[in-house]
């Protein structure tokens, strides 16, 4: 359900609310049910939570202190959050549940609870004991996995190391190959404009982004770079590549948000449970009134069922 101050709850009533009634059922929505309770109202929408025809389960998780109204920062909100996370992992490394699917989550309100995770994505891996993850940002006709995401630019750089970049391109081949393309045609954007001019702009791209391509490339997978991003986005949208690696944050959300921003989804890679997740946020200032769009949240859906195969 997200934070329970943000507009997750009417995003995912509207969401089920929409879809044919034999079709909720293989949906339990995790949170609390008296905010989900407000949310129907607010919608305006008829989505049973009981027992009757085409209702949606609900799993309560009862945390104390919650604010019971929308639109308000709140670390027990943050709390909330966690715990309803958590026992969604739970549920679905015990095979009670496919996947997760997740509405989108406060980080001030996360961390201000105790819990100090830059988003959902390194809550999931701590909570499935990986170290290491990644974001792909998944639409229609453009496609983005971050070598790094929630850090400093400067950080990101650091990051960009041959190994982490050659990972990043294994992880996406393994991914399109699971979601049927047969050879993912896959490009890495460069990391320093015009990927450094041959070390006028900078070497990294030279001395760290170019040996992880080498590196995937020798193990067989159709890969190129690292390619400038000023140009690889519009050949890439225009069915040159099934997917792009960006190097830090803002080079992959930036392109996918501005083609995508209603339908693009968030997909966690390297994690032994799949998670998809809407790309927006807790939207506060709209939270309550009923006016989220839940297009984003089907789009989410239909990805999570895609990936039951």
């Amino acid at each position: 359900m997200g934070d329970p101050s943000g507009v997750g709850a009417e995003v995912a009533v509207k969401a089920l609310a929409s879809l044919p009634a034999a079709e909720r059922s293989r949906y339990a929505i995790i949170g609390d049910l008296p905010t989900l309770e407000r949310a129907r109202a607010a919608c305006g929408v008829d989505l049973p939570f009981d027992a009757s025809t085409g209702a949606v389960k609900v799993i309560h998780v009862p945390v104390e202190g919650l604010p019971g109204q929308f639109g308000i920062l709140s670390p027990r909100c943050g709390e909330a959050s966690y715990q309803y996370i958590k026992t969604a992992v739970d549920l679905t490394r015990s095979g009670d549940a496919a996947g997760i699917v997740t509405a989108p989550i406060n980080k001030e309100a996360l961390n201000a609870a105790g819990h100090h995770y830059d988003g959902h994505t390194g809550m999931l891996a701590h909570l499935t004991g990986c170290t290491s993850s990644w974001m792909l940002l998944a639409s229609e006709r453009l496609n983005a996995i971050h070598v790094s995401t929630h850090v400093s630019l400067k950080d990101a750089i650091e990051r960009a190391t041959p190994e982490r970049v050659a990972e990043t391109i294994r992880v996406g081949h393994n991914h399109f190959r699971r979601m049927g393309v047969e050879n993912p045609r896959i490009a890495v954007a460069g990391i320093n404009p015009h990927c450094g001019e041959n070390g006028l702009f900078g070497r990294e791209d030279d001395l760290q982004i170019a040996p992880g391509v080498a590196m995937a490339k020798a193990e067989g997978i159709d890969v190129a770079g690292p390619i400038s991003a000023d140009t690889l986005y519009h050949k890439a949208y225009q069915g040159a590549f099934d997917l792009v690696v960006a190097q830090y944050h803002d080079q992959g959300h930036i392109p996918i948000k501005l083609v995508a921003f209603d339908t693009a989804v968030n997909v966690s890679l390297g994690l032994p449970i799949d998670r998809v997740s809407v790309d927006h946020g807790t939207a506060f200032d709209i939270a309550g009134k009923g006016l989220a769009d839940h297009v984003n949240m089907l789009s989410a859906l239909e990805y999570a069922r895609r990936l039951e195969g």
